[in-house]
């Protein structure tokens, strides 16, 4: 039985990560980590989550530290570098869902896998990672002919755009067709742009209300297109492809994964 810490698990994600531990015969919620700051320092976890008193009451890493097998991070990018910083030095695996990280931080992830066991992925979800594959097919065959745009739409709270997926969804599709996606990414169009290079990749982004998480790639020809869609109605998607990946994490050696990994879909 692999026991799962959470840090940030008073948040939309951790929540979610509260029932999908609930959900999984495989693996048991030990520790439920909240800022020293926190309003839900000390409450029981299954209420803060909305399903039940479970017993376990959130708690500071100062208070409860080492109670876990792995740690799972949605927070915020400089949060979620300070607990990897303490999964290091305390030698936890860890499985990082946070997106928005800058250069450096995606730096210090990738050094962080040279010392602990690390699944770090834009998107848990195993129909996105599917999708990724799905892409990549599509890449090979309609890629170098089509115009290709990608679009997604998130809740009126997420704080970076495009999503940590539609960049993923764009670099899979790049690495496919080798180009550099630095290069060939279109944000946005705005005024007299032109006509459409045929090398770029277009990306588009909605906020509003709830919504939880669509994104879809376009390979759109004269005379036809496809289009390929994943849409997450409820954050648990995530949640439970998140604990999926912290089961699997814990029997593996010190390196750096991604959900890619975790399903067997690397070929």
């Amino acid at each position: 039985m692999t026991k799962i810490g959470i840090f940030g698990s008073n948040g939309r994600m951790g929540r979610a990560l509260i029932e999908a531990c609930k959900l999984n015969d495989e693996v048991e919620l030990s520790q439920a980590i909240v800022r020293d700051t926190s309003a839900f320092l000390g409450m029981d976890v299954g209420e803060i989550a909305g399903i039940g008193k479970l017993d376990i009451q959130t708690a500071t890493l100062s208070e409860q530290a080492e109670l876990a097998d792995v740690y799972i991070d949605f927070t915020l990018p400089d949060a979620s570098i300070e607990n990897l910083k303490w999964c290091v030095a305390n030698k936890k695996p860890i499985v990082i869902g946070t997106t928005g990280f800058n250069k450096d931080q995606l730096a210090q992830i990738d050094e962080a896998g040279q010392q602990i066991p690390v699944v770090f992925a834009a998107n848990m979800s195993v129909g996105v990672n599917l999708l990724f594959k799905l892409l990549e097919t599509t890449a090979k065959v309609m890629g170098d002919y089509t115009d290709i745009e990608i679009w997604e739409a998130h809740h009126r709270h997420k704080k970076d755009a495009p999503s940590g997926t539609a960049l993923a969804l764009g670099q899979v599709i790049a690495d496919t067709l080798k180009r550099d996606l630095d290069e060939c990414a279109i944000y946005g169009r705005e005024g007299n742009t032109g006509e459409r290079d045929p090398n770029t990749i277009g990306f588009a982004t909605i906020r509003a209300g709830d919504i939880v998480g669509e994104h879809t790639a376009m390979f759109a020809d004269i005379g036809e297109r496809i289009e390929i869609t994943h849409k997450a109605s409820s954050r648990l998607t995530f949640a439970k492809g998140a604990v999926r990946a912290a089961n699997w994490l814990a029997s593996k050696p010190v390196a750096k994964y991604d959900m890619q990994d975790v399903l067997g879909l690397k070929s």
